[in-house]
């Protein structure tokens, strides 16, 4: 040992506490763990060293002060070992950082980035960033260095085989650092050149040295090197594909862009359900701090919700569009709709607003027209809606004066002008074609629907106004591609049917349901029940000439895309090909569900309720967790009970409640408010139902579920919610009830019911009450705690329309302090 490094370790070990011991590198008995840079940039040198106490590692800092050693920093560590301790700039140029690879198996290391803050250490690294092996430089670009170190990861996949990737630090995260391949994947190539030369006959590595050669630039070696490992028609012929695409994409004009790779990814945690962003390795790449995220578009950007708002970050997960908009709808031709409290507003991609004013209502954009509404004076003094359409700019470009009015399609669109008369018209809101009829549908594939009176038969007409097909249906949809789906049936029991531009059947009009695909294709439906057809269809796949290609045993299907379509049966889940057969190479997924085919490769599963995401051998790559820990020993655990295919509960059990007894009897009652009962396996059921739950509050020895469900009558305008919460002591097992808020003998239920009497009256939030419902609460009224207040809530319906949900009544505890019972059980367990 250097004599430098000894006097480092010597500081080192002079400072640990009684009983710790100085780790050494990879267990090397050379060189120990610690180093000396300048951490906080005061430009003297700390000593940061890592050190094992009673089978915990942890990380200390020493400062030098006044010619002593100091601890600055103390905090704890991962796994068993210390693989990497390394000092560099990688947040920003000029500042060191600590970098440690906390060795937590024999292949894989925990890595932690840690910078120096006000309030010592943090580690910026997330939380799931592994790795098997890494290199850490400042790695030249085209444009030079840039005085940060960038670091690549080798994750190890099977044998001497890895995924490689070298990553930056930019505007907040881990990103990959594009821009320095061409210097870095050389050293990959030749790692991979030495593999493929000992052992020719394995795909795997030729697919790894066609990745490097084509991250290193090198497209004409990589594609030969692809063709190599195509020659074994191994498992992974579709991963060799996919990349000779993404190599030829580089080859030929026009090729595809790069994909933002990630996608979102849900956590339950004791804040409630936390979402972020992983990798396609199944890697947390952008930790679960939202509300809510949606997908990446096209144009690389994603909606995500902070504290009930939402905004637009990009890839580096940082916000292009901040978090204060009520909604933000998907991207159309590079503009998004959005609300707030003045109403609809439309935006671009950096976030500005275009419009001048704010609107009650703005669709999507489509040839380069938005529609909107607005509410204007009427002849009679009433307000009326009439709509119009907004240019790309956010400008009126034809004013609101209809009725109602379609999307673009073509440069066209269908308007009502008034009562009995529609017109087509034009980008600029020139009336192409008039048509007098009480109801006409949109354009289709040059033909229009339309109906002499409202109550009458439909039939089509071409864009001039000439009757094709005359009025012989009951309901009628848009043409496409020389096809559309018509009923003929008078009453409840559909009739549904194909016909073609001359009005002749391709189907017979005998079906459930049908729908149209893409790709050419109809999922044809028979009713489950022919006595109670609104109970649902079970379909077959037929082509565009009617032929019926299946059985009838599917569930349900999706739309084709590139081929394939979701689909399930009465147990499982699985993609379909053209031919309406279960396509080969793909998983199926037990439960009711969609599945995705995402850019990379991964399949997205929604099942059940639940997001998982697997790869092509079903392998899963990452799933929705299903324990929340809590302080230990404390933890909830989701149970899913599933006894039909229309019945699912997923239901809370407690674990960690010293007595048993007392555990028992809460997880029998979490089952039953959850409604967990006994359920047909078999029978075909008249209703749907299903159950969740949240932790929407957790302190100290207080556990608070939000147990919801929604319970579906087949043929109903809408189903039931309900919402119930449990409101458990960990210590004792005891689940509270309103009562054990308050003092004995207190008239808690008249003061409670006065102060949400006032609420009713003199907030304008709760003006949606109906007149003389509210009568006050009941003793056992339903109810819910947060930090500082009680919060009292109705059943819907209960004094208020449908639409209100559940509505709720916040009463500070300040402004019941004198009847609350702050020495009973249910205040302490909490405070």
């Amino acid at each position: 040992m250097a004599a430098n490094e000894q006097q480092l370790s010597q500081i080192a070990m002079a400072n640990l506490p009684s009983g710790a011991e100085l780790m050494l590198l990879n267990q090397s008995a050379a060189n120990a763990a610690v180093c000396a840079a300048d951490l906080n940039g005061d430009r003297l040198p700390e000593v940061a060293a890592v050190y094992r106490l009673r089978n915990q590692l942890h990380l200390v800092v020493l400062q030098q002060k006044n010619g002593v050693w100091e601890r600055a920093a103390d905090i704890k560590g991962h796994g068993h070992g210390v693989a990497q301790l390394i000092v560099m700039p990688v947040l920003r140029a000029g500042q060191n950082n600590l970098i440690v690879g906390w060795q937590i198996n024999a292949q894989w290391s925990k890595l932690s980035v840690y910078e120096w803050s006000k309030d010592g250490l943090r580690d910026v690294a997330p939380s799931g960033m592994s790795y098997s092996y890494m290199e850490a430089m400042d790695m030249p670009s085209k444009q030079g260095q840039d005085g940060k170190a960038e670091l690549a990861i080798w994750m190890q996949s099977s044998g001497e085989s890895y995924h490689i990737d070298v990553l930056r630090w930019q505007e907040g995260s881990f990103v990959p650092a594009h821009d320095v391949y061409s210097y870095y994947f050389p050293h990959v190539v030749k790692y991979y050149e030495r593999l493929v030369w000992r052992y020719p006959q394995y795909p795997l590595y030729w697919y790894h040295l066609a990745d490097a050669q084509h991250r290193s630039g090198r497209a004409e070696p990589a594609l030969v090197s692809v063709h190599q490992a195509l020659a074994f028609a191994q498992p992974t012929r579709d991963t060799l594909l996919e990349l000779e695409q993404s190599i030829r994409d580089v080859l030929e004009p026009g090729g595809a862009s790069r994909a933002v790779g990630l996608f979102p990814a849900s956590l339950k945690t004791v804040k409630g359900m936390r979402w972020g962003y992983i990798d396609n390795r199944g890697r947390m790449a952008v930790d679960p701090r939202f509300d809510d995220a949606g997908d990446f578009q096209e144009n690389g950007l994603a909606v995500v919700s902070e504290k009930g708002k939402y905004g637009i970050i990009n890839a580096s997960a940082q916000f292009i569009v901040p978090p204060i908009y009520d909604s933000i709808g998907t991207f159309s031709e590079q503009r998004a709709s959005v609300i707030d409290s003045q109403g609809f507003k439309l935006i671009n991609e950096n976030g500005t607003v275009l419009t001048k004013k704010a609107y009650p209502f703005i669709a999507d954009m489509h040839n380069g027209r938005a529609v909107f509404y607005d509410t204007l004076p009427g002849a009679s003094g009433e307000s009326t809606i009439k709509y119009g359409y907004l240019d790309a700019q956010g400008n009126v470009v034809i004013p609101a004066q209809f009725e109602e009015a379609n999307d673009f399609q073509g440069n066209k669109a269908l308007v009502k002008v008034k009562d009995n008369e529609y017109a087509l018209i034009g980008l600029d809101g020139r009336r192409l074609h008039t048509y007098k009829y009480a109801s006409v549908g949109p354009l289709g594939d040059g033909l229009l629907s339309f109906q002499r009176e409202l109550a009458g038969k439909t039939g089509y007409m071409d864009e001039t106004g000439n009757i094709v097909i005359q009025p012989t249906f009951y309901s009628a949809f848009p043409f496409e591609d020389g096809r559309a789906i018509v009923n003929t049936s008078d009453d409840f029991r559909s009739k549904y049917g194909v016909i073609n531009k001359q009005g002749a059947f391709i189907i017979k009009a005998a079906y459930n349901d049908i729908r149209s695909l893409g790709s050419r294709r109809f999922a044809v439906g028979n009713a489950i029940d022919p006595q109670q057809p609104f109970i649902g269809s079970i379909y077959a796949i037929a082509d565009w000439d009617g032929k019926l290609l299946t059985d009838f045993k599917y569930r349900d299907v999706a739309d084709f895309k590139d081929g394939l379509a979701s689909a399930s049966d009465v147990k499982q889940t699985f993609f379909i090909d053209l031919t309406g057969q279960l396509a080969a190479g793909y998983p199926r997924v037990n439960g009711s569900g969609t599945l995705t085919l995402e850019e990379g490769g991964l399949i997205k599963a929604y099942v059940d309720q639940r997001l998982s995401y697997l790869d092509r051998t079903g392998r899963i790559v990452w799933q929705q967790n299903t324990i929340i820990p809590l302080k230990e020993p404390y933890f909830v655990k989701e149970e899913k009970y599933k006894p039909n295919r229309d019945y699912l509960v997923y239901y809370p059990q407690v674990e960690g409640i010293a007595d048993q007894a007392a555990k028992h009897k809460v997880n029998a009652k979490l089952r039953e408010l959850s409604q967990v009962k006994p359920i047909p396996e078999n029978q075909k059921l008249d209703y749907s139902y299903s159950g969740d739950f949240d932790v929407s509050f957790y302190k100290q020895q207080l556990l608070q579920l939000e147990l919801t469900g929604y319970h579906f009558p087949f043929g109903a305008a809408h189903g039931m919610p309900t919402k119930k919460y449990a409101i458990i002591d960990l210590t004792t097992g005891q689940m509270f009830a309103l009562k054990d808020l308050f003092k004995p003998g207190s008239n808690y239920v008249k003061e409670l019911s006065e102060i949400i009497g006032k609420q009713i009256k003199n907030d304008p939030q709760y003006s949606y009450v109906f007149p003389n419902t509210y009568n006050g609460i009941r003793p056992d009224q339903p109810f819910f705690v947060s930090e500082n207040a009680l919060h009292i809530y109705f059943e819907p319906y209960e004094i208020a329309p449908y639409a209100a949900g559940f509505p709720t009544f916040t009463i500070p505890f300040a402004q019941i302090r004198s009847i609350l019972d702050t020495n009973g059980a249910f205040w302490k367990s909490f405070h």
